[in-house]
């Protein structure tokens, strides 16, 4: 990023730029990815993932809604240059961070991480499907409309550069708001999150549809709130489901889950300046957000088929014998497979542990009061 943000800064043609804004995505994948994997492991409680995930989620927002006036502002008074030589100092700073405060794993630590189900098991997963589907419907209408709606104010509503400019900042405050709103509900009504997500996909349809009926700058920040506002509360709401299906439904290494996670985001905004401006041109503004809105309408009730994924209980059977609880995140994962380790050192060394006779019984017996007493408690 820090690479990528300096030649922006210097760029002068066409092909430096394509490079810049290349190695630019090669970077997000990598840090949006490592990082909301690390904060889905290392917060095991959902209440905590919620609102650990919400936090992030609203300085990713941050990042998108506040970077145009941000961009505009220096540039009209100190030129190009500068605002990317600004973010490029704040990547510099944040990878140094990244080095001095996060831990990396130990070499033993890293024999024994278990392996992560492959990212193409969880893409044909129907729950994950339809989580990553909803992530790229609903983020649609903002990545459609960033390229797309400046050219319509100027059009229809004679906007001044400096509310073009400003067009987006206002929608900020409601972002952090349905974050907020939306962890303090999960914390409460866990079992509602589809619900939550599927509020969100109706709220940005119905505004996406209102967006076109606006007739000068003050109306439009209504709808263009309501869009951030509904984003957010799909958002909050599913990322910490993808943490939890993989939990329960596969092995608790969430990489490859929110590498579907920024997929999906990639997805819309990729399509954005390339599709939107094609169906403004051949069809409208109008249409181009009336589509948007059914799309996210229409989307909502599949998000019904995740209804009982708070009821889903992973298996106990190796869990139990190897952990006093079953695992949560990838660290307890690990804890897991040392035990495991340390097991089958015991029944090689032929000390009176395990491996003879005596202890091989003892071990059964435990391992069949452990199996009985989580029989009895789950069934």
């Amino acid at each position: 990023m820090f690479l990528s943000t300096s030649i922006f800064a210097f760029a002068e043609n066409y092909a430096t730029l394509f490079v810049a804004r290349s190695l630019q995505g090669l970077g997000s994948a990598f840090a949006d990815t490592s990082g909301l994997a690390m904060i889905a492991d290392k917060y095991t409680e959902e209440a905590e993932r919620s609102k650990a995930l919400g936090i992030a989620l609203a300085f990713i927002s941050f990042g998108s809604l506040v970077a145009p006036p941000f961009g505009g502002i220096l540039y009209e008074f100190v030129g190009k240059r500068v605002p990317f030589i600004v973010l490029a100092c704040i990547c510099f700073i944040d990878g140094m961070l990244c080095f001095t405060v996060l831990k990396p794993f130990s070499n033993r630590t890293r024999e024994n991480m278990p392996v992560g189900t492959p990212i193409y098991r969880l893409m044909i997963d129907p729950y994950i499907a339809v989580v990553a589907g909803a992530l790229t419907t609903c983020n649609i209408p903002l990545a459609f409309l960033e390229p797309t709606i400046a050219n319509w104010m100027e059009a229809t509503m004679d906007s001044t550069q400096w509310e073009i400019g400003m067009t987006w900042l206002p929608s900020f405050f409601p972002h952090v708001l349905g974050v907020y709103i939306t962890v303090k509900l999960a914390a409460q009504y866990p079992h509602l999150q589809w619900f939550y997500g599927a509020l969100g996909m109706v709220i940005i349809g119905a505004s996406s549809c209102t967006v076109p009926a606006c007739k000068n700058f003050e109306q439009l920040i209504a709808p263009l709130c309501g869009i951030c506002f509904g984003i957010a509360l799909v958002d909050t709401a599913l990322l910490p489901t993808l943490a939890f299906l993989v939990d329960v439904r596969h092995v608790s290494v969430y990489g490859s889950v929110y590498a579907i996670a920024d997929i999906s985001y990639c997805v819309a905004y990729a399509l954005g300046p390339i599709v939107a401006g094609q169906i403004v041109h051949d069809l409208g503004f109008v249409q181009l957000n009336l589509g948007m809105g059914l799309a996210n309408m229409l989307y909502a009730p599949a998000l019904l088929l995740l209804r009982n994924v708070c009821q889903m209980k992973p298996s106990f059977s190796e869990r139990n014998l190897l952990l006093d609880e079953g695992p949560k995140g990838l660290y307890d994962t690990i804890t897991m497979e040392e035990r495991k380790g340390r097991s089958q050192g015991y029944g090689s060394a032929g000390n009176g542990m395990p491996g003879d006779e005596s202890g091989m019984d003892a071990f059964g017996e435990e391992a069949r009061s452990h199996s009985e007493e989580y029989e009895s408690e789950y069934n």
